[in-house]
């Protein structure tokens, strides 16, 4: 078992359809995986850079299409 699994992983309460990720916080890292295969690994980073990814998310610097 690895330090997500400890943790417990959270799905984002706006999935739906199947299409989700998972995300866990453990011994300073961020875990990130596929909802659908949540044996299949994951991608990690560190705090700073999953804190630089959601400031792009909310400031829309991945928005399709603008």
């Amino acid at each position: 078992m690895n330090e997500f699994a400890k943790e417990g992983w959270v799905k984002s309460s706006y999935s739906g359809g199947g299409n989700c990720v998972e995300v866990s916080v453990a011994s300073g890292a961020v875990g990130v995986r596929d909802s659908k295969r949540p044996g299949g690994g994951e991608l990690r980073f560190t705090p700073a850079e999953w804190g630089a990814f959601v400031a792009g998310v909310k400031g829309g610097e991945y928005d399709l299409g603008r």
